[in-house]
C-alpha cells in the first residue's frame, strides 16, 4: 500500500466466517486468536438459513461449500445480494463448473479465473478456486 491512510483502511477490514460445525468454529476461533486477527469473527450457523442476512454490505464473499455445491438457498442469497467479488473453492469440479454456470449465466458475475491447486499429489483430486466479479 502507498499511504498510511489506505493501510489504516485495510485494519478497519472485517472477517465474519460462517461454519455449521462447531469444532471447526472453535479452532477458527483459536487460529485467528494466535495470530493476533481481531478483525476476524467466527459464528456457528446454518449458512444457507443466514447468509442472505449476512450480505448486505460485504465487498466480498468467500464460500467452500461441500461437494455437492452451493445450496440452492445460498445461491439465492447470492444472486440477491451479490457482493463484488467472489471467491469460490471447490473440491468437485462438476458442482463447481454448475454453480459458476448459475452465477454467470444471468451477467451477475464474470468468471476472471480458475486455478487448480493439487493439495493431494498422486491422487485423483483437485481443490479448485474460482475468482469471479459482479458484472
Amino acid at each position: 500500500l502507498s499511504s498510511s491512510s489506505a493501510a489504516s483502511d485495510v485494519y478497519k477490514r472485517q472477517v465474519l466466517g460462517l461454519e455449521s460445525h462447531a469444532t471447526s468454529v472453535q479452532q477458527a476461533r483459536a487460529n485467528a486468536e494466535r495470530n493476533q486477527l481481531e478483525a476476524a469473527r467466527f459464528e456457528q450457523a446454518d449458512v444457507a438459513a443466514v447468509l442472505a442476512d449476512r450480505l448486505q454490505g460485504m465487498s466480498g464473499l468467500l464460500v467452500d461449500p461441500p461437494r455437492k455445491g452451493l445450496s440452492p438457498e445460498s445461491m439465492q442469497a447470492i444472486l440477491n445480494t451479490p457482493p463484488p467479488q467472489l471467491a469460490y473453492i471447490s473440491c468437485n469440479p462438476a458442482t463447481l463448473a454448475r454453480d459458476l454456470g448459475l452465477l454467470c449465466a444471468e451477467g451477475t458475475y464474470h468468471l476472471q479465473r480458475v486455478q487448480p491447486v493439487d493439495f493431494f499429489p498422486q491422487t485423483s483430486h483437485v481443490e479448485c478456486v474460482a475468482l469471479l466479479q459482479r458484472a
